[in-house]
């Protein structure tokens, strides 16, 4: 490698990241593959430098979110977020769920943390997919009130 870094390029990545996060560029940070795709390195080199953040508590890797910037102010998991989706945007039963898409995007986490998701909300009867036609809602959530 005639052009690798000395210092190492995960913690010339993390000394970027942890740069744009302090001047606000940064509020979330986008799924492994996006930054791989932004610094033009490998997947592992995206972790170690996720690694280095995350001991000096700059960012917090959240099971089925993906990273958050300081603690991250959604602490609650993906799925229940995604099941109050249903109320937030008045969806009955029969109406289409928003893609997969643009679920990465409004929430900022990666594909399989949404796909993992949805996943626990078809298994809850919420959702139902149809083959090349995406995802309907099959059953609306139980409101806190019932019992």
């Amino acid at each position: 490698m005639a052009n690798s870094s000395p210092r190492g390029t995960y913690l010339l990545i993390a000394a970027s990241l942890r740069k744009e996060i302090k001047e606000g560029v940064r509020s979330t940070l986008p799924s492994e593959t996006q930054l791989m795709e932004e610094h033009s390195v490998s997947r592992n080199t995206i972790r170690r430098a996720l690694k280095v953040l995350a001991d000096e508590r700059v960012i917090t890797s959240m099971p089925g979110v993906g990273w958050q910037v300081g603690g991250g102010t959604e602490r609650r998991p993906l799925a229940e977020r995604l099941i109050d989706l249903i109320t937030e945007d008045s969806l009955g039963i029969g109406d289409v769920y928003p893609s997969e898409s643009k679920l990465c995007e409004r929430f900022q986490v990666s594909r399989t943390a949404v796909r993992r998701a949805l996943g626990q909300l078809e298994g809850q009867g919420l959702l139902e997919t149809t083959h090349g036609k995406g995802r309907t809602v099959r059953g609306l959530p139980a409101s806190p009130e019932q019992p």
